[in-house]
């Protein structure tokens, strides 16, 4: 396979501006720019039939079948819409019959008829890039620019407000929080948190729940227009800016956090900044953990400060080819590496692990990421809107799958529960004891028989006393970073 190679220095990472979709005549428009936009890009190997089916979504009692002559709609058992398939390359034709599908289905399903037109045709805007990814999405500027005055510390990134049956309903997801990772969408209800019906807690257990003291997790219950299913959240930091740093002196030294939130631009300026400021720090903690990215070339820059100029990932494009990214200039600093790494390391952050582990650059802790490992196109629309469509995987830089499948720890947290188990750990690392699998080397290893074995938190006390725990002691005596590292 014929591989490019692109080299990253220096770019300036792209900002998207949405805005909310207009209604009536306007959303014709919008749906004939979108299928336009979409053949640009090869409907990410579907076609528009596809894309017009999913709109179904939209209600249960609905389905659509797009045949080679007509568009028909199917309202329980009945036709309700059948109309003749536009000539190629008609987007305008297409975009008309799609608001009028829209009509047909909101004018028998009370539950669409209950919500404005706005609502409705952003529903219809994600439902139909669904159809031609399961990760696409229209994000509405509303959601993207909020501001925030203040710094929210620990928040899963979900606000809302009771229903009358005292459910949750999920108002807004902050973007790049845990909750916009995990795929929860406005309107959404959450009748479930951590085995408890939600209509039994009081209004200072939700708020706890979703903006705690600590990182804590929680597991919700969904119940969506696509079916129900659960989620696990860890509350992480959602600031301003996309990398918080803190630095911990001891002796000699110190040990140097970078805690990443999400990959840009600004994320590796900020990173870049920080080990020049600190450059006596003999150990550096690279926490990956709720971190979140779709853009190559700045996780390429970011792995780029601790690799130099090594591969850090390819990506598979829609005809075949793999695209190498590979970082400019040297490392900014050679001093002792920790990643920590969770469920919620997901996208551009999984090949920034991979990187650093394939070139025996620090040692992986945690537990498996997300396997969601994938590079957004994204296309802005003449409406202020844009659309993100996630068409490309992500392979490590010695060209292994990482999506669907992820990165896994050398260390395994989620197997150190208490301070027993801690201490025997340090005990074993130190008399050379190490009982540990490196699953990463395996082309062929059973995904989910790894997560089993090394499960997501249930706690985030637990982790966060655990991760700083052993990143610690790992960073303070190198005859273990360096058997770590062996390994």
């Amino acid at each position: 396979m014929k591989i490019s190679t692109i080299i990253c220095s220096g770019l300036i990472a792209l900002t998207v501006c949405v805005a909310r979709a207009d209604v009536g005549d306007a959303a014709v428009n919008t749906f004939a720019e979108i299928y336009e936009k979409l053949d640009s890009v090869q409907w990410g190997g579907k076609n528009i039939a596809v894309a017009i089916e999913s709109l179904e979504n939209l209600s249960p009692h609905a389905h659509l079948a797009a045949t080679d002559d007509r568009i028909i709609l199917v309202w329980r058992d009945s036709i309700v819409g059948n109309f003749a398939q536009p000539r190629d390359g008609d987007w305008m034709g297409y975009g008309k019959i799609t608001t009028a599908l829209i009509d047909k289905m909101r004018d028998r399903d009370d539950s669409l008829a209950a919500m404005s037109m706005d609502e409705i045709y952003e529903r219809a805007f994600d439902a139909l890039m669904q159809g031609i990814d399961e990760s696409g999405k229209y994000i509405p500027k509303k959601n993207l620019l909020t501001n925030y005055d203040n710094r929210i510390l620990t928040s899963v990134g979900i606000s809302g407000w009771r229903d009358e049956r005292g459910n949750f309903r999920v108002g807004s997801v902050i973007g790049g929080s845990p909750a916009d990772a995990a795929g929860i969408n406005q309107h959404d209800l959450i009748d479930m948190i951590n085995g408890k019906n939600v209509r039994d807690m009081t209004d200072a257990e939700l708020n706890a729940v979703f903006q705690g003291l600590n990182s804590g997790t929680a597991k919700l219950h969904l119940l969506t227009p696509s079916g129900n299913r659960s989620v696990v959240l860890r509350r992480a930091t959602i600031v301003l800016t996309d990398a918080d740093i803190i630095f911990r002196p001891i002796d000699k030294g110190g040990i140097l956090e970078i805690i990443v939130n999400n990959v840009s631009d600004n994320a590796v300026n900020i990173v870049n900044e920080a080990l020049s400021k600190y450059q006596n720090a003999t150990g550096i903690i690279l926490d990956l953990r709720a971190a979140s990215g779709v853009d190559a070339k700045s996780a390429t820059k970011l792995a780029g400060l601790f690799l130099g100029a090594k591969p850090v990932m390819r990506v598979s494009q829609t005809a075949g080819e793999d695209v190498e990214y590979v970082p400019g200039g040297n490392a900014a600093t050679d001093a002792m590496l920790v990643v920590l790494m969770s469920n919620t390391t997901r996208g551009t952050p999984e090949a920034i692990a991979s990187s650093i582990y394939e070139n025996n650059r620090g040692v992986l802790v945690g537990t498996p990421t997300a396997g969601s490992a994938r590079i957004a196109t994204r296309i802005d629309l003449s409406n202020g809107g844009a659309l993100e469509l996630l068409n490309k995987s992500i392979k490590s830089g010695a060209g292994i799958d990482l999506d669907a499948r992820g990165v896994f720890p050398i260390v395994c947290l989620s197997n150190i529960r208490s301070n027993r188990q801690q201490n025997a750990f340090f005990v074993n690392v130190i008399n050379n004891d190490f009982n540990i699998q490196d699953f990463n080397k395996n082309k062929n290893v059973d995904v989910a028989a790894v997560r089993r074995g090394c499960p997501m938190f249930s706690s985030g006390d637990d982790e966060d006393m655990m991760a700083s725990a052993v990143a610690t002691k790992i960073l303070t005596d190198k005859v273990i970073y360096n058997r770590l590292i062996a390994e």
